[in-house]
């Protein structure tokens, strides 16, 4: 499995989970926080890119 697999789900499941706490303790910055969290694009990093000498 590749890295960016892992924190793709990683940072699915921390979302989910602020989310849920956002809804628990009444706080829409922290439910806001999750589902953005949850909604990120796959690949949040940019290609390396190599200048040729």
């Amino acid at each position: 499995m590749s890295t960016q697999k892992t924190t793709d789900k990683s940072d699915k499941i921390k979302g989910s989970i602020k989310e849920a706490l956002g809804k628990l303790v009444g706080d829409p910055k922290v439910e806001a926080e999750g589902k953005s969290q949850q909604e990120r694009p796959k690949s949040d990093v940019k290609p390396k890119t190599t200048s040729k000498p």
